[in-house]
């Protein structure tokens, strides 16, 4: 009877030695502080599992197995970089080896180096949602490593992650939030005191009435007075309202300009702002520069009646098609997310505005004054459409 309950004893101890040696590397694998130059990223996606090699019989794709393609010196993964935005593409090799995307060679990837290769960056080139990548070297066990990172911070806990389906990802908040909340607050708050401190100006350039019809309230000292106190905060207006559509097609993803840095990956708060007021100001200047422009060559043309009139409704056309803008972009924002939005999408709206306006100031100033239409078609395509033709160059 003691002997069977000694074997018993024993048997029981011998089980629980054999589940915790079983659960060794599993404990092991949870203490995974991280991966990358200096253990500097925490791992998100490894594509260990999912390398694959060209097989000639076959003619297509299959999965790579270091016993059976060790001689082998093309693997490939398919990485999809549209659902990975934010993170980190990190390769290493134990030996000398070439990075190829979608069958280009990229890099060198030299002996005993991580290469990391920003997802954000590749996903602004390419503009598809996967890529394509080859990695060309000896293909023996353990020689390449393909993994989706993210940067640790100095601050943050350590994040244990088990071998399952489940991948732990930090939560990406992006400050643009509060940005745009403050920005419409802001507009919102500059329109008001217009109103407030100059209705009769803001009645007036705010009246689509007075916009459609052909005519112009020459009479109106602010049409007379384009550089006057009360035109040029009607004009800083335009600036702050056509500034904040800019910082808000640069969060979507569509770069005017060659912007791409204005909105950088670790964006502030106030990096915002100050990018915001820079915007704004290089707006504005460019509004008096129209100004200039038009008085030069009307002044050419001697049509220095249509100066003050053009420069108004010009505007005047603009404040209240930014307008309307502005309220569709806070309407729909909530349910619109960052996507790779066509530079198309942008362009088309303003540039059927601005042709829109082409006609529309010929038809009203050719009822003003008795001038050749062949001068008239001059001079608005000189202040109007080569400038729309300039910037459209320069946007794209």
């Amino acid at each position: 009877m003691k002997m069977g309950v000694r074997i018993a004893s024993l048997s029981v101890v011998l089980f629980l030695l054999l589940v915790l040696a079983a659960s060794l590397p599993l404990v092991a694998q949870g203490r995974q502080e991280g991966v990358g130059p200096k253990q500097a990223y925490f791992p998100v996606h490894d594509f260990q599992q999912e390398l694959v090699i060209y097989d000639e019989a076959f003619k297509a794709y299959v999965p790579f197995i270091a016993e059976q393609h060790s001689a082998e010196n093309a693997l490939s993964a398919s990485v999809d970089i549209e659902s990975n935005r934010h993170y980190k593409l990190l390769i290493h090799s134990k030996e000398d080896g070439f990075l190829f995307i979608d069958a280009a060679l990229r890099r060198k990837c030299p002996a005993g180096q991580w290469q990391v290769l920003d997802i954000d960056s590749l996903y602004r080139l390419y503009r598809k949602p996967q890529l394509f990548l080859t990695l060309y070297g000896p293909s023996l066990a353990g020689n390449w490593q393909l993994i989706i990172g993210y940067p640790r911070a100095a601050s943050s806990q350590t994040i244990r992650i088990n071998d399952d389906l489940l991948s732990v990802r930090p939560r990406i908040i992006s400050p643009f939030g509060n940005f745009f909340g403050v920005g419409l607050v802001f507009l919102l708050a500059f329109s008001a005191f217009l109103y407030t401190f100059f209705r009769r100006a803001f009645q007036l350039f705010y009246n689509p009435v007075n916009l459609i019809r052909l005519a112009s309230p020459e009479e109106s000292f602010v049409v007379s007075r384009p550089l006057s106190r009360v035109s040029l905060a009607f004009t800083l207006n335009l600036s702050f309202i056509l500034a904040f559509l800019f910082m808000y097609v640069q969060h979507q993803n569509v770069y005017l300009f060659g912007s791409n840095g204005l909105l950088p990956e670790q964006q502030t708060f106030i990096w915002l702002l100050i990018s915001y007021v820079i915007v704004s100001a290089g707006i504005f200047l460019l509004l008096i520069g129209k100004y200039l422009l038009i008085a030069a060559v009307g002044s050419l043309y001697k049509f220095d009646a249509l100066v003050n009139s053009h420069y108004f409704k010009v505007i005047q056309s603009s404040l209240i098609f930014t307008t309307i803008l502005v309220l569709l972009v806070a309407a729909t924002s909530p349910y619109v997310s960052i996507t790779d939005t066509s530079v198309s999408y942008v362009l088309i709206p303003f540039i059927s505005f601005y042709l829109g306006r082409l006609a529309w100031l010929y038809l009203t100033f050719v009822r003003l004054m008795p001038v050749k239409n062949l001068y008239l078609f001059s001079y608005l395509c000189i202040v109007e459409l080569i400038p729309l033709v300039v910037g459209i160059r320069f946007a794209v």
